[in-house]
């Protein structure tokens, strides 16, 4: 029940040593995420020591104590391939170091980059994605809260404890809004949550996501979040209508953001009628996507097409 990250995911922490770096760490290893280490060419042989309080199914399962874990620090994300058999690196580097760090990670072969930073200039997130497109990597972000797949592994900032594993698939753009519908929907749970980010440029899609999802055969319905600005929900509508068989639920925010103003993420702007959640409303709709008008009612409606699938 997992889609992109899975119990075997062994992280290292890019920016473990700041201050947004040591506190998720933490949150991340009593959520009993599998934190390998974390790079910082200048602290490289230390160890970082994190009190760590249990959190979630994952915890759980994976019987996590409450006590002290101490995580060694390298000098780059290669070494920790190496050393730890990482195969997920998470960002928490800086806007202006964001591109080094991720670029660093794609040189090495990391096969899922998850990219936590925001405010990293568009053209800098072109670059990166690019190259993990030519290398083969996955990069989710940036700024975004990251993937968590309940009872299995979390890599980011999502809360762990706030819904367990079941069979609906989210992706989101927003991440406050991921965390909102986790909650409404914990009574059936999730396989996969992740939050793509709402920049102009990132490196997981709504389609990439839905493919995912649509192929894991533990997710009975999907739930996407989309937002103004941008093309990226009508596509996926086109998408979902000539590949997608299991039941999508979506929302759209932004129905009352005035038009030309840039509304929260970056890429949420909106230029006349295209990109409003009017109109993408209307093309989800179209290819039989049911949008709710709210949070809770789009949950709501997710609950309604699992139960008819029983």
């Amino acid at each position: 029940m997992s889609v992109f990250l899975d119990s075997s995911a062994r992280i290292v922490v890019q920016g473990m040593t700041g201050s947004e770096g040591r506190k998720h760490t933490r949150l991340m290893l009593g959520a009993g995420t599998n934190v390998v280490g974390g790079t910082n060419p200048k602290k490289a042989g230390q160890t970082v020591d994190f009190d760590i309080v249990p959190l979630g199914e994952a915890a759980e399962k994976k019987g996590v104590k409450a006590g002290t874990v101490s995580v060694p620090v390298f000098g780059t994300v290669k070494e920790a391939m190496e050393k730890e058999g990482a195969n997920v690196s998470v960002v928490f580097v800086p806007p202006r170091f964001a591109k080094g760090a991720v670029l660093e990670a794609v040189e090495a072969g990391m096969p899922l980059i998850v990219v936590i930073t925001e405010g990293i200039p568009v053209q800098d997130s072109t670059e990166f994605v690019n190259a993990a497109l030519e290398k083969g990597c996955r990069i989710i972000g940036p700024n975004c809260p990251g993937i968590i797949t309940p009872g299995q592994s979390n890599v980011g900032i999502t809360p762990a404890d706030i819904t367990g594993s079941g069979p609906i698939g989210l992706v989101s753009k927003s991440g406050t809004l991921t965390y909102q519908m986790m909650f409404e929907l914990r009574d059936i749970g999730f396989t996969t949550c992740m939050g793509i980010g709402g920049d102009p440029v990132v490196g997981t899609t709504h389609i990439d996501a839905l493919a995912a999802f649509e192929k894991d055969p533990d997710t009975k319905v999907i739930v996407m979040i989309g937002e103004i600005g941008g093309d990226a929900e009508e596509r996926a509508a086109d998408y979902i209508a000539a590949n997608v068989t299991k039941p999508v639920i979506a929302y759209v925010a932004g129905f009352t953001a005035p038009k030309g103003k840039t509304m929260g993420h970056a890429g949420a702007i909106v230029s006349g009628s295209a990109g409003t959640a009017q109109a993408k409303k209307e093309a989800l709709e179209a290819h039989g996507v049911k949008v709710g008008k709210t949070p809770s009612q789009t949950a709501e409606l997710a609950r309604e097409a699992f139960k008819a699938l029983s």
